[in-house]
């Protein structure tokens, strides 16, 4: 096959990728790890925000395939993260890729593309991974096997919890997927039911998507709905919004997270109603900030409070219930005053 030219006319908005990168790293990267790398280019050739979250969004990954991205790319050396006292993520440096070249063991200089791996590995690092993968590893289920699981019961229910869920039938490709984390990921239906919800839950009805988060979960070691809920709890974008709304950067803890979930779930309260809570924690109080907006939702829950209209009004009535003071009108002295019974209080003072 003839080889291809390839012209550029004019087109000036670009992201610089270095030769280096495509030679020596790109070939034992995976798909998300390439994906990743060549995001974080674009967004540091734009001087552009970036989260692990919104790089999870732009390419249909977990949080999880992006921060596994950004490990291997630090074990290879293109990058270092960095990282708070709490050990939460804050920053991204792209490394010096020359420099990191010329550290390389000698490559042959034949053919680029018979290359060894530019990096080191540790082995045992390297076997835990190959034996992770292939326990997980996604099988060529037959017809027949298809067949025999969509006749138990359980799968059965599974199957039409997981249509109702989508609002159509299932193509024999997701029914495979389900199988699939039944069947070696080893989901229970109650659990393949709260993957579901989850992944709905946040607009996501790939079943790639739903694969991954599956594989993710089964690779912590996740058995049930309620070992699920407390990871993703800590990875959900509500909570990253509550803990920077009450000035809080680091990663969220269990009872942080207890408490959001108390909000959100147990009180049902929107986000914009926790927010406004937070904004007010945050003007009264410089520590314990998650037990006074505690105490403000917790009240509000019992006021029967459901909208920022609703604060609006109670906030007015808790106005008007309140005693009116005697003001005085002396220049000098422009702030509330009490009512004393100043004959009463100097005989108290003679009395001592």
């Amino acid at each position: 096959m003839s080889s291809l030219k390839i012209y550029k006319d004019g087109y000036m908005d670009m992201t610089p990728i270095s030769n280096l990168f495509i030679d020596f790293f790109i070939k034992d990267a995976n798909d998300a790890q390439i994906k990743v790398y060549l995001y974080l280019l674009r967004v540091m050739s734009a001087n552009l925000p970036a989260s692990i979250s919104d790089i999870a969004d732009k390419f249909n990954h977990t949080e999880k395939d992006v921060l596994r991205s950004l490990k291997y790319w630090e074990k290879n050396g293109l990058i270092t993260l960095e990282y708070n006292d709490s050990r939460a993520l804050i920053g991204i440096h792209l490394n010096d890729l020359n420099r990191l070249v010329c550290k390389l063991p000698e490559q042959e200089e034949t053919d680029i593309s018979s290359t060894s791996s530019v990096t080191q590995v540790d082995s045992s690092a390297q076997n835990l991974m190959m034996e992770t993968s292939s326990r997980f590893e996604k099988p060529a289920y037959s017809p027949d096997q298809i067949k025999a699981f969509r006749e138990q019961s359980d799968a059965q229910q599974i199957l039409f919890i997981t249509e109702q869920y989508m609002g159509k039938t299932l193509s024999s490709s997701e029914i495979k997927s389900i199988f699939y984390i039944n069947d070696i990921l080893g989901f229970s239906s109650d659990l393949i039911d709260y993957l579901i919800q989850y992944c709905v839950g946040r607009g996501k009805k790939d079943f790639r998507y739903i694969e991954k988060v599956a594989l993710s979960w089964a690779e912590e070691g996740i058995t049930t709905p309620k070992q699920a809920a407390s990871v993703v709890g800590k990875y959900d974008r509500t909570v990253y919004k509550i803990m920077a709304a009450l000035g809080k950067t680091s990663a969220p803890v269990s009872k942080e997270v207890d408490f959001i979930s108390k909000w959100t779930k147990t009180y049902g309260f929107s986000l914009d109603i926790i927010l406004e809570a937070c904004d007010r924690t945050v003007l009264a109080v410089d520590t314990h900030r998650f037990e006074y907006a505690d105490s403000v939702i917790s009240n509000w829950y019992k006021s029967n409070i459901h909208h920022l209209s609703d604060i609006r009004k109670a906030d007015e009535s808790f106005k008007k219930s309140r005693p009116t003071s005697v003001v005085s009108k002396n220049a000098f002295n422009q702030f509330e005053q009490n009512t004393y019974d100043f004959t009463k209080l100097e005989k108290e003072i003679l009395s001592n």
